[in-house]
């Protein structure tokens, strides 16, 4: 017969409650809902200035990604949930305090305004895949759609502007909600998702992009939101070491804890001071292959999800 001797009250492994229940498809869904909220911010935003022509892969042609980001994250959301069959209840009701409540319905708004954002560029951008599909000729219902669509396009991105900022900002308050956590219980974490989302969304801009201009335009947006970024972070850290003491036990998981590689190697240093010093080198002389620091800013924007997600649930309220 073997004895255990306790000797505290408190977090006694398969004793005390753990709540641990939220894992990858959370996290890809925090990070996919940042980076569609961001491209669509961009594309409303440059079409509002009228920068559609200076700019066609902000606006036009990275518009692709949201639908298919929205519609993935939203099949892991589903994926992640207990009762699959009862997801439509969140759509019963509206529930103000809630930011889940909140985040359901800029979702259900947003995710069809980015398909027709996307539809309303398709034969513009696309015109050998319509050439081959031939789908306006097989559909012929479809050039009305397309030319409703288009003539209120502009009140489209006016819808957008707000839609996508509060998209965006909800992705890190449905974290920063849950009080029972100390890791997430920072107000913080609202405006540091949303520029964190912004910047790989810059970042996918980037990458797609064809002219210097284009590309030299969004690096300087990333590079700002990267010093952003960067500041946020450092008033959140400060922030819970003056907070109580159970904050900071639960920031010790990210300055020398087992998050500690990923959260300061892989997301601050790789994922921002990096591909910020390597922005601002190609703001002088243009030698620096963009692609590199564009794919280190969404690496690290995802890993960010991920870390603070899988740590956040670590952390509790004993005392």
């Amino acid at each position: 017969m073997e004895e255990e001797l306790f000797i505290s009250g408190r977090n006694l492994p398969n004793i005390d409650p753990s709540l641990q229940v939220w894992h990858w498809p959370i996290a890809l869904y925090l990070f996919l809902g940042g980076l569609a909220a961001g491209l669509l911010f961009f594309a409303a935003l440059f079409y509002l200035l009228g920068k559609d022509k200076e700019y066609p892969v902000a606006v036009k042609v990275a518009s692709i990604i949201p639908p298919i980001a929205l519609s993935v994250g939203l099949l892991a959301l589903v994926y992640d949930l207990t009762h699959k069959l009862y997801t439509w209840q969140l759509y019963m009701t509206i529930r103000i305090e809630s930011p889940m409540s909140w985040g359901a319905w800029v979702l259900l708004i947003v995710t069809p305004i980015s398909f027709l954002w996307t539809f309303s560029y398709y034969r513009e951008v696309y015109p050998k895949l319509e050439a081959k599909l031939q789908v306006f000729k097989r559909f012929k219902f479809l050039n009305g759609v397309e030319k409703f669509v288009i003539d209120n396009r502009k009140y489209l991105a006016y819808a957008l502007i707000p839609l996508t900022l509060v998209l965006g900002v909800y992705t890190g308050i449905l974290l920063s909600a849950f009080n029972a956590r100390p890791l997430w219980n920072n107000a913080i974490l609202g405006p540091l998702f949303l520029t964190s989302g912004l910047s790989t969304a810059a970042a996918a801009i980037i990458l797609l992009s064809r002219t210097a201009k284009e590309k030299h335009m969004f690096g300087k947006i990333d590079l700002a939101l990267i010093t952003i970024e960067l500041a946020l972070i450092v008033h959140m850290i400060m922030g819970y070491y003056a907070g109580p003491e159970v904050q900071v036990e639960a920031m010790q998981l990210l300055v020398g804890g087992e998050f500690t590689v990923m959260f300061f190697g892989f997301v601050v240093i790789l994922g921002l001071i990096v591909p910020g010093i390597l922005e601002l080198i190609d703001l002088y002389n243009n030698k620096v292959p963009v692609i590199v620091p564009a794919i280190l800013v969404i690496i690290g924007g995802l890993v960010f999800r991920f870390v603070m997600v899988e740590a956040g649930q670590l952390t509790r309220y004993l005392y």
